[in-house]
């Protein structure tokens, strides 16, 4: 049977089984709320489904609640921070508010980030740039069991290195572009094979290198202990920018890249790499304001293609999602909130 949980409610109950595993109240708190903020979002992927691998990962060792950001290069407009394998939801936090604040003080930052574990939903830094007025530009690798197979292979060789852009639009709310560099990110697929769901064609390989629909070939392991890959977004095009997002989200901020076997480890580690730029600072504020108002009024003047009610932008369905889900309640499939339940029993909750 699924639930259907108030967002409050969700939320105060994945508080309390990471506060069991260790975190402080205030830590337990924010990483809940961004967990649930990803489901009312419409990305049940990075929302409270992930909770049962942060009690494993913890467990492990690979997670270490209440680390902090840790400086280890500033030279004020490029930092090098380091995650200190605490909660994503947390350090990537601390990272975004020192680079935002030397972005509004020099017009940019760009700092690097390595070493946090499980960021989350990207777009969620995003968001934290353009209210400020700033666009913002990440670049993001996946330290975990390799899941996507590049253009031409026939295993699973890098992780679904997200790639999000936020801008903010005067008067409106901000285009956030937030995928992942897969044609579906590897949460997606847990909770499609926990409801029982085939996917579209293209999206995966089983383990043998064979296109296949079931999306347990990348979620548990296949006869042969082996699992099966998901694909890259545009074929040649989005590999190319997986492993711009390795390179620049692993290479370059020190975090590792991934080039050693699988392993069974819950722990999921992020590198990334951040853009930060000031408008007003660049002094192109006035011109930016009135030439993006214009080009997204422009595509809304598109008349609607065969199935679609109206053009939107990045964005966009999250926010209605965000609305829709606050009101009707977000849904949980039976085998996800089962893997909830298991977590808390883990570490002495009780779950009903």
């Amino acid at each position: 049977m699924s639930h259907t949980l108030k967002a409050d409610d969700l939320q105060a109950t994945v508080t309390r089984i990471l506060e069991a595993a260790g975190s402080s109240p205030a830590e337990a708190q924010q990483v809940a709320a961004n967990l649930v903020l990803a489901n009312l979002s419409g990305h049940d992927s990075h929302g409270v489904g992930m909770l049962p691998r942060y009690v494993d990962a913890v467990a492990e060792g690979g997670l270490k609640p209440n680390a902090a950001v840790r400086v280890n290069l500033d030279i004020g407009t490029l930092m090098n921070l380091d995650g200190q394998h605490g909660y994503g939801q947390i350090v990537g936090v601390q990272a975004m508010e020192l680079g935002i604040a030397r972005a509004k003080q020099h017009g940019s930052c760009i700092f690097t980030l390595a070493h946090a574990h499980h960021l989350g939903r990207i777009g969620h830094f995003a968001e934290m740039a353009t209210a400020q007025g700033l666009v913002a530009m990440h670049f993001v690798n996946v330290l975990s069991r390799p899941v996507v197979a590049p253009w031409g292979g026939g295993d699973g060789r890098f992780g679904t290195n997200p790639c999000c852009i936020g801008i903010p639009l005067a008067g409106a709310e901000p285009f956030v572009l937030d995928y992942a560099t897969s044609r579906v990110a590897q949460g997606k697929m847990r909770v499609a094979h926990n409801k029982g769901e085939r996917v579209p064609d293209g999206y995966l390989i089983d383990e043998s290198g064979a296109p296949t629909n079931d999306p347990g070939v990348v979620v548990v392991p296949q006869g042969n202990g082996l699992f099966g890959a998901l694909m890259t977004f545009g074929e040649h095009k989005g590999y190319g920018m997986a492993v711009a997002c390795e390179l620049l989200g692993g290479a370059l901020t020190g975090g590792g890249t991934w080039h050693r076997p699988a392993d069974t480890a819950r722990t999921v580690l992020n590198g990334m790499l951040t853009v930060l730029i000031d408008p007003m600072r660049l002094g192109t504020q006035k011109s930016f304001d009135e030439e993006a108002r214009e080009f997204v009024g422009w595509l809304r003047q598109s008349p609607p293609g065969q199935g679609f009610e109206e053009v939107q932008i990045a964005g966009e369905p999250e926010r209605k999602a965000r609305a829709a889900r606050r009101k009707d309640g977000i849904w949980v499939d039976d085998a996800t909130w089962g893997e909830i339940v298991a977590a808390g029993a883990k570490v002495g909750v009780q779950v009903s």
